[in-house]
């Protein structure tokens, strides 16, 4: 009873009562990007956006994106709950609301927001709900957090086209990613901070579906 409590806690959102209290002051990070030496927290080139996206554990997600041309830089952190300023711990207990998402600079100019989703939906299984294969919690679910009402519209019709590419594929499962604009986005502590750079051998549990998602 005591596990299934535990487990109903990390795949259940808090509410302002139950989260944890957190702290008013940032965690300690990183300054620059372990791989290309670039500032974490800017400031970014005139022109570049920025986008928020959830596949599970960070990771392995962090990595996909610093390989694509036109992505500037990446950092990993915690979005979309109520704690301020979270540590991982805190995070993994389910009692923040945070999920754990990629920081993603990019230059649209040379990548299309749509490239960044394509390889977003296609990498992990974003069917899942609060979980990504044996990672299971609020802070693994699949999520876009967009930064303009233009990213908004582009993450929602490629949801949608995902979801029908899905079902022409013959699997019934409803897409769980959240779509929404983005909210306090809190750095990860320096180790997370493009972890399997640092650590090549690292676990990474990304595994897609297999569909191709269209609209890119």
């Amino acid at each position: 009873m005591f596990a299934l409590d535990m487990l109903s806690k990390k795949t259940t959102m808090p509410t302002a009562q139950t989260a944890l209290p957190g702290r008013p002051d940032p965690i300690p990070t990183a300054e620059t990007h372990f791989v290309n030496g670039r500032p974490l927290k800017g400031p970014y080139p005139e022109g570049h956006q920025v986008v928020y996206v959830g596949m599970g554990c960070f990771w392995g997600a962090e990595r996909l994106f610093w390989k694509m041309p036109g992505v500037w830089v990446t950092s990993v952190g915690y979005s979309g709950g109520l704690t301020p300023n979270p540590t991982y711990h805190e995070t993994t207990t389910g009692l923040t609301g945070h999920a754990e998402v990629v920081k993603v600079v990019f230059d649209p100019a040379e990548l299309p927001l749509e490239r960044i989703l394509k390889v977003f939906f296609e990498e992990h299984d974003p069917t899942q709900g609060m979980r990504q294969g044996n990672d299971i919690g609020t802070t693994y679910r699949s999520a876009i957090y967009a930064t303009t009402d233009e990213q908004l519209a582009v993450a929602l019709r490629m949801r949608d086209a995902f979801q029908q590419a899905l079902k022409e594929s013959g699997v019934s499962r409803p897409v769980t990613t959240e779509v929404g604009p983005a909210g306090i986005y809190y750095y990860a502590e320096d180790y997370h901070q493009q972890y399997l750079a640092k650590n090549p051998g690292g676990y990474c549990g990304l595994r897609g579906t297999g569909v191709s998602c269209p609209g890119a």
